[in-house]
């Protein structure tokens, strides 16, 4: 199947979706940091932020020209990123009961690689995995994202790997949560 793997040919795309100021690293940065340092070194990492690639506002041009151009600058850095990766980590805090704008221009961006001659978009992200790690002041607040994204990779065909969740909220704060950094060293295993 597209996009299947051994676990030595496994390549991680981590994209953080905060829209911190740059150089700033959030609660949800830190645990994706402390779960990627546990991944065995063979196996290849690529870190983007989404908020500082030049991603342009998606237009939806489904029921007009139906189907859009090979995408360009910023955004086909992101898409070359996204098929060279076997698992995507979506390193998103919770804002307002979902997830940040620059996961949300980089996922409705798929509606238009889903129709971008030639790309095949969707069988080609077929079987990659789909994680999700993330801070909040409550876990419950944080569900309506997981749903959200869970539903993405079904759609997709991608295999869910999980959530790993950890208690955010004052900067530096999810450091004190022993059971997410616990998990952060098993959760892309």
């Amino acid at each position: 199947m597209p996009g299947m793997s051994t676990p030595s040919s496994r390549h991680f795309l981590f994209l953080t979706t905060s829209s911190r100021e740059a150089g700033h690293v959030g609660n949800t940065e830190w645990l994706a940091r402390q779960a990627a340092a546990a991944l065995p070194a063979d196996q290849a990492q690529t870190w983007l932020s989404l908020a500082r690639l030049d991603l342009p506002p998606f237009v939806d041009l489904r029921h007009t020209v139906g189907s859009y151009a090979a995408p360009e600058g910023g955004l086909k850095t992101l898409l070359d990123a996204t098929l060279a990766a076997t698992h995507l980590v979506f390193v998103s805090p919770v804002y307002w009961f979902s997830i940040p704008a620059p996961l949300k221009t980089y996922l409705d961006h798929w509606s238009g690689w889903l129709r971008t001659p030639g790309l095949d978009f969707k069988e080609r992200m077929a079987g990659k995995t789909l994680q999700v790690i993330s801070t909040s002041g409550d876990r419950t607040k944080a569900q309506p994202m997981f749903d959200s994204l869970r539903l993405c990779a079904q759609f997709m065909g991608m295999a869910h790997g999980g959530e790993l969740w950890g208690k955010g909220g004052a900067p530096g704060a999810v450091q004190a949560d022993l059971s997410a950094c616990e998990q952060a060293a098993r959760f892309l295993g």
